[in-house]
């Protein structure tokens, strides 16, 4: 994996909304159109799509929204229609198709298969990059996608992760502002609703405060929403309740806070405790002498050379700990987990083609059903252009429909009854394995890497046996 080369960076869910002056039809159409655009996708060959069909995503999309407030009766101003996430790909590092796989892989993992989508692939500009486009309504028709905190983090989190399971390298663009090379690897742990409305609260006390009320001005000011009571509550923006002061810990209830702004006692803010350390994995050694030539300084250098001393003695405490102090065992072992994960993985793929398959299916016969007597009607009225017109999303649904049976040659509809339940076990089959599969490829990769240290290790020794006979 190389992690030097920038090869793909997403951005952070893109809520669409319906535009003023526009249906919803419209917008939904013009969205998609976009994305399907066949100039950008090698003439439509480049867009996959997941429980609907390229086609006529958009009238799906809508039809699924027409449901959702028959079965609810909710509906709301400036709706969110859909969303989308895009995805950038490093120029020569990856093929259109592969670039599609790995979007259409990322968009089936992040919705777990609760709301349709389609992945277009754009290849009209030196990078390759996706448009993945999701329905806001869930397949069911019982919910929608609620964007969350963090969620940007999310994205760029498993996009990474289904890049190394690809061997494609990833996106490593941290801020390395006055700290070592060591310090800038190190992970830093988000902030909490709580740990922001805290540092408000400090930064507010900071300035000294003439009462109560100027510092809940203050904290206005700050974006926050003051809700009064025996114990004050605040809520900021992103935040879906309210914290009340005595939540905050030590110093923030109302009353520490009124003896602090009458001089009674000081105001110390509270220090956020570091995030606990995980189990120390075993990772690959650093070839110093390439990240030299590569232009690497001499901080890099004795970095390095550091990091390599305690790889070694983590890879030697593993192997202790895993009784894999004989090579061969060590060799079999990382074989045996290879192997493994590699079956789990295609018996995944196995599932989920299974599970897409059925989702498409079981859309079209629900689709089928709900436009039948519309076309019927359509057909006799001699297929006018003006019932057209009025029902077009119905009849193009309908036509998707035949199209998609006769495709997939089916000769007697499956009751969808029997497809849910399919469906159902086969999601379940799924979850079983891919419990496993995490499990497996977490150890694969310790194994691996073990045995690659010790490779390298031995290489070492055996240059400096030959060097030695040599001199002699």
């Amino acid at each position: 994996m190389k992690k030097e080369a920038m090869i793909i960076a997403t951005t952070r869910i893109i809520p669409m909304h319906k535009s003023r002056g526009k249906s919803v039809a419209k917008c939904l159409r013009d969205q998609t159109d976009y994305a399907k655009n066949p100039e950008k996708t090698n003439g439509g060959e480049l867009v996959s799509a997941f429980a609907c069909e390229p086609r006529t995503v958009d009238a799906e999309f809508l039809l699924a929204k027409r449901e959702y407030k028959a079965l609810t009766g909710r509906t709301q101003e400036r709706d969110v229609i859909a969303y989308q996430v895009r995805q950038s790909f490093r120029p020569g590092e990856i093929t259109p198709e592969e670039a599609n796989r790995v979007g259409y892989e990322f968009a089936s993992r992040f919705l777990k298969d609760n709301h349709a989508f389609i992945v277009a692939t754009h290849v009209d500009r030196a990078h390759i990059h996706n448009h993945i486009v999701w329905n806001s309504t869930s397949l069911d028709c019982t919910r929608k996608f609620r964007n969350f905190w963090g969620s940007t983090k999310a994205v760029r989190q498993l996009s990474d992760i289904i890049c190394v399971e690809h061997s494609l390298s990833i996106v490593e663009n941290p801020k390395r502002k006055g700290r070592d090379y060591g310090q800038w690897l190190e992970d830093q742990k988000t902030p909490s609703h709580r740990d922001r409305l805290r540092a408000a609260i400090d930064a507010a006390m900071a300035r000294n405060p003439v009462d109560i009320e100027a510092l809940f001005t203050r904290l206005r000011d700050d974006g926050y929403e003051v809700k009064n009571g025996k114990q004050p509550s605040f809520r900021g923006e992103d935040q879906k309740r309210f914290i009340r002061l005595d939540t905050l810990g030590a110093g923030y209830a109302l009353d520490d806070l009124m003896s602090s702004i009458a001089g009674e006692k000081t105001h110390a803010p509270q220090k956020r405790t570091a995030p606990t350390k995980e189990k120390q994995e075993v990772n690959l050694l650093v070839d110093i002498q390439q990240k030299l030539q590569a232009g690497k300084g001499a901080g890099y250098e004795r970095w390095a050379k550091v990091f390599n001393l305690k790889q070694m003695a983590q890879t030697m405490n593993y192997l202790m700990e895993h009784g894999l102090t004989d090579y061969d065992a060590l060799s079999e072992r990382s074989s045996a987990s290879t192997d493994r994960f590699h079956a789990l993985s295609a018996q995944i793929r196995t599932h989920e083609k299974r599970i897409a398959e059925i989702a498409v299916l079981r859309t079209h016969i629900q689709n089928y059903v709900k436009t039948r007597d519309t076309y019927t009607e359509y057909r006799k009225a001699g297929y006018s252009a003006k019932f057209r017109a009025v029902h077009e999303s119905e009849i193009l649904l309908h036509k998707a429909a035949k199209d998609a049976f006769d495709a997939l040659g089916v000769k007697k509809l499956p009751s969808v009854k029997s497809l849910n339940a399919e469906y159902a076990e086969l999601l379940s089959q799924k979850k079983i394995a891919y419990a496993e599969y995490r499990q497996v490829k977490n150890e694969m990769r310790e194994l691996l890497n073990a045995k690659t240290n010790v490779d390298r290790l031995l290489d070492g020794k055996q240059h400096v046996v030959e060097h030695e006979k040599t001199r002699g």
